[in-house]
């Protein structure tokens, strides 16, 4: 520290107390500070990140500790310097898709969606029946995967590190059925302005299903191991927990907030592509903690592997699956604006896309709901806590470092 520089920190009043249920948006935590005194002897500061297992990805947590207590919380980024958003505005409108793919990279498809969704809303072109099925094929089996990681990385941070080694096994299954698909494993590239690249490869059916059944098979061993685990349940009920009235003014979105106990999903809320055709329901809890919110993820990783079956048996057999388009090196799509969004596995997904009739974007803003999770939301709840649930929490908000920094 530098000659004269102060040693205190200030923090919200509040984060003297385990009552975090104090804090709203309403009552701003910044109204009422006091300091903490690093020289007493009283706190420490530690960093959990960037290269940490308890961190999601690239971010760090800059925590101060009273005991094992955290008083203070600050999140931190800037450990990828990407700028996408920006690097759209310099791109022609195809060039843009391996961009936007790497936004989000466990969970890439959603992104594609949306910024062909958003070309198609600005330029008037409509897709093919079959493309609008596939297109939901896709979004199903990806969340299917990035959440089945999820588990898995809830279930590390507290000690059941073999969950997260079932859970990446498993996922390289589904990855091996979008290769198949899409040629790649990781970024896919499969859906592009005027529907999908290709259709299904024969077999492809038997073998999803091939797949989907070891996935449920998965879903009751992790039942046993992780969710009727005492020690599991203890350090998991009854912390973190986010109040409802929190959900609309921080911006929660997904499963976070349907843990909390509001109905919010994107897919009944607002249906895209061919959602209102499939019958399902908005899984929702109440008891708004760790466990909660990985409960709901568990059941709703089975409710995509219904969906799958759905859409597999109803989708039309024949037909096309693209849109023939103009020259996209030298598309110049039609000035306007639009907002278009989907439900991803960490909550509401959304593309702001300007267009000023030319071959390059305008802007592209993306509304991610780890950005909120993450970054205000953390911040908060992370006050109270033990440090050694700092990393369940974490992963309890589904939280994507790489998509805050877009």
């Amino acid at each position: 520290m530098e000659s004269g520089a102060s040693s205190a920190i200030t923090v919200p009043t509040e984060a003297h107390s385990d009552r975090t249920d104090r804090l709203s948006p309403w009552n701003p935590f910044w109204a009422r500070e006091t300091e903490l005194d690093l020289d007493s002897g009283r706190y420490v500061k530690i960093w959990q990140g960037p290269q940490h297992p308890g961190v999601t990805g690239n971010m760090a947590l800059e925590v101060t500790l009273e005991g094992d207590v955290v008083r203070d919380c600050k999140t931190h980024i800037g450990y990828l310097h990407r700028g996408f958003e920006k690097l759209m505005e310099r791109r022609k409108w195809i060039q843009c898709f391996p961009i936007v793919c790497r936004i989000c990279v466990p969970e890439p498809d959603t992104n594609e969606y949306l910024f062909a969704a958003g070309v198609e809303e600005l330029s008037g072109v409509e897709i093919p029946v079959k493309a609008a099925w596939l297109r939901a094929l896709v979004l199903e089996m990806i969340r299917v995967a990035s959440m089945t990681m999820g588990l898995g990385g809830q279930a590390g941070a507290y000690g059941l590190g073999i969950v997260g080694q079932w859970a990446v096994v498993h996922r390289d299954y589904m990855l091996d059925l979008f290769e198949e698909l899409t040629g790649g494993r990781v970024y896919h590239m499969y859906i592009l302005p005027g529907g999908v690249r290709q259709d299904l490869p024969e077999g492809f059916t038997g073998r999803m299903e091939k797949v989907l059944r070891m996935f449920e098979n998965l879903i009751a061993d992790i039942e046993k191991v992780m969710f009727d685990n005492a020690v599991f349940k203890a350090r998991t009920k009854g912390s973190g927990v986010l109040p409802r009235e929190w959900v609309e003014p921080f911006g929660v979105t997904g499963t976070t907030a349907r843990a909390a106990g509001v109905p919010l999903d994107v897919r009944k809320d607002n249906p895209y592509l061919i959602y209102d055709q499939l019958d399902f329901e908005k899984i929702v809890g109440g008891e708004s903690d760790i466990y909660e919110r990985a409960f709901l993820r568990k059941e709703e990783i089975l409710m995509s592997i219904r969906l799958i079956r759905q859409i597999l048996k109803r989708m039309p057999g024949e037909g096309p699956v693209r849109r023939k388009l103009p020259n996209v090196l030298h598309w110049q799509v039609q000035a306007g604006e639009t907002y278009v969004r989907a439900e991803s596995g960490r909550g509401e997904m959304g593309y702001y896309m300007v267009s000023d009739g030319g071959e390059y974007p305008r802007r592209v803003h993306v509304r991610g709901a780890s950005y909120t999770h993450a970054m205000a939301l953390l911040e908060q709840m992370a006050r109270g806590q033990s440090i050694a649930d700092i990393a369940g929490l974490m992963v309890s908000l589904q939280t994507c470092p790489p998509e805050i920094e877009r």
